[in-house]
């Protein structure tokens, strides 16, 4: 049996390699991330008369084409936390520190660890996180792109805001994109308007709302002279935000498809669908990672930070807001959604409340009790069972 190490780097990754005594085959050597490199790394695998275990590093997302490589070479690979390396290091009695060293001790550490190649299902759980959160930024272009046409709106129209439950809703949307101010509005066929109004909102607005809508358009302190230049931005921020709403139903189609070929009991929770489901699995990733369930919750930053020193302790605790903040967007997704679906929850985020808890406070209690929850799913693989 043999073992390989690979530090991992941006340009050049360090070898190790080690028998099943641990004994060194060989000096380290380095090869470079391209294919003459990666070749050169399958040559020297091929030359060991025995099975090669390969451990390397999850340095940023340069380690991906080569453990991409290695596997569909057939090798099994076992990827590690940097963090996992590090604490190993630190029982070594040489404190050296360099790429070279750290591929011998990547190496040793697999050899005496004995660990379970990396999951299969690795490179579909990449997926699910490089989707969920390009869906994380989507969702932050689409509520910059909101707040400016509340502030375009708010300069020529500003009672408009009140007209709607949302600005957003289809029929508004529909509307604004042919008029703007409040100038455009109180000037714009009424009949015109009503019909508008009835086709997008499928008969839900009538001439009723029509004729609110010129009636504040008349009566509003809107900037009049602006109308054309504020015209041209809706239109763009509409159009942004119509592509981006169809770019994130296709990303939440794709990602729905990915959580079918992963093995998971997570969406039996209630209040996490597939979209959230994918975003928190993806982050957290092996759940042996994590010993205990405050660990879990350390790691998504939602434990609470305590502030001492000298004879002060502050008397309030804040969320620490350490670790992933995609994971902890995702917790706070599931608990506002759990909240509608989940009465033992409704129940605890209530009493929150009556002990006079802000209600951000309170949410982040129901998240604790989730990830909770979440971590029992996974740690066990079963589903939950409501009691």
């Amino acid at each position: 049996m043999f073992y390989c190490g690979i530090d991992i780097a941006k340009r050049k990754h360090a070898v190790s390699l080690l028998n099943d005594q641990g004994q060194t085959l060989k000096a380290v050597f380095t090869i470079a991330n391209t294919r003459p490199g990666f070749d050169h790394l399958l040559a020297e695998l091929q030359t060991l008369q025995g099975s090669v275990t390969v451990g390397l590093e999850a340095t940023g997302h340069y380690w991906l084409a080569l453990y991409d490589e290695l596997t569909r070479t057939g090798y099994p690979v076992i990827v590690l936390n940097p963090l996992q390396v590090a604490a190993y290091r630190k029982s070594g009695i040489r404190k050296i520190k360099s790429d070279a060293t750290d591929a011998v001790w990547i190496a040793d550490y697999i050899r005496i660890a004995n660990l379970p190649p990396t999951e299969q299902n690795l490179p579909v759980m990449l997926q699910l996180r490089e989707l969920s959160r390009f869906r994380f930024r989507l969702t932050e272009q689409v509520g910059n792109s909101k707040r400016k046409l509340l502030t375009v709106l708010d300069r020529v129209f500003p009672e408009y805001e009140h007209l709607f439950s949302s600005v957003f809703l289809k029929a508004s949307r529909a509307i604004l994109k042919e008029a703007v101010s409040a100038q455009e509005f109180a000037d714009f066929d009424l009949q015109e308007l009503t019909d508008l109004l009835a086709q997008a909102s499928r008969g839900r607005f009538s001439q009723d709302q029509a004729e609110k809508i010129q009636e504040q358009a008349r009566q509003s302190v809107g900037v009049g002279f602006l109308t054309n230049a504020v015209h041209l931005e809706m239109h763009c921020l509409l159009a942004q935000l119509d592509l981006l709403d169809e770019q994130r139903s296709q990303v939440d189609q794709t990602i729905a498809a990915l959580m079918q070929q992963v093995p998971q009991y997570i969406t039996s929770i209630p209040g996490i669908g597939p979209v959230t489901g994918a975003a928190i699995l993806a982050e957290i990733g092996d759940i042996q990672r994590f010993e205990t369930v405050d660990k879990l919750v350390a790691y998504a930053g939602i434990d609470a930070t305590v502030y001492q020193t000298g004879q002060f302790e502050a008397s309030e605790a804040h969320m620490s807001k350490r670790g992933s903040p995609y994971l902890r967007h995702a917790l706070w997704c599931a608990a506002t959604a759990a909240l509608l679906h989940d009465p033992s929850l409704q129940q605890y985020y209530q009493k929150k409340r009556n002990e006079g808890k802000h209600h951000g406070t309170a949410l982040g209690a129901v998240c604790h009790k989730l990830l909770a929850r979440i971590f029992v799913v996974l740690k066990e693989q079963r589903a939950y069972v409501i009691r």
